[in-house]
């Protein structure tokens, strides 16, 4: 049984789910502070739904990409809960998670979180012989090199995406909080392109539960933040150097 977390953007939520079903999940899109309602989520979820820390053989959180500050309060309270009922955790990439979400063999899973400063944090997906295959790292990317890129994309013998079976070039199914400014500017390039359903367009924990079951669990201990880039008083300090 997996006890998932998520507070990588504004949304927040924790979930619990066993063998891929899920038996409960509490979101919230309300602004608030995240270190306020994380823990306090999961307890009263874990509690509403009769389930006893004791239940739970791992805990699973985004690590990343996303808010720095959102990212850091999600790391400490998975670690925090494994570490204090003695239980492995596993982080998963933010962006890994939302594609997890949407098991449509027949698009680009293209998840888009805000990155500001003009960029995303952007990774490319297709789901393949029934598994979610990676067609790039996460990284930070501008819009127009990301527009650049999906536009070169066909389906070949040697890609991944030669099992579409689509107009080319094959349509992009955009999810997370990117999505609107990511859907107006491919759209002006002629890229063809949708958002995903409101549903499932923010980040959940439901899908970091998903991306943890073929994940690597490793002790609390070892849990890291992945943000791809330093965080603005960072480079606000190096600037001074």
């Amino acid at each position: 049984m997996i006890l998932a977390m998520d507070s990588s953007a504004k949304p927040a939520s924790v979930a619990v789910c066993s063998g891929g079903e899920l038996l409960g999940q509490y979101f919230q899109n309300s602004g608030l502070t995240h270190s306020r309602t994380l823990l306090s989520m999961a307890e009263s979820l874990l509690r509403n739904i009769d389930v006893r820390t004791s239940d739970i053989d791992l805990v699973a959180v985004s690590r990343g990409p996303g808010s720095f500050t959102g990212v850091r309060i999600g790391v400490s309270a998975a670690k925090g809960f494994a570490w204090g009922a003695d239980k492995p955790v596993c982080g998963v990439s933010t962006l890994e998670a939302m594609a997890h979400q949407v098991t449509d063999p027949g698009v680009i899973l293209c998840p888009v979180m805000d990155a500001r400063r003009s960029q995303v944090y952007n990774a490319l997906f297709v789901w393949k012989d029934g598994g979610l295959l990676r067609l790039c790292d996460d990284r930070a990317i501008s819009l127009e090199a990301l527009e650049t890129e999906l536009s070169s994309l066909r389906p070949s013998t040697e890609s991944p995406l030669s099992s579409l079976n689509a107009q080319l070039p094959a349509p992009v199914l955009l999810i997370g909080d990117g999505s609107a400014i990511s859907y107006e500017y491919l759209k002006s390039a002629d890229i063809h392109c949708q958002m995903a359903p409101m549903l499932v367009r923010n980040q959940t924990a439901y899908g970091v539960a998903l991306a943890a079951i073929i994940a690597e669990p490793v002790p609390s201990t070892c849990l890291e933040p992945s943000y791809l880039r330093p965080s603005q008083a960072e480079r606000e300090r190096a600037g001074n150097l």
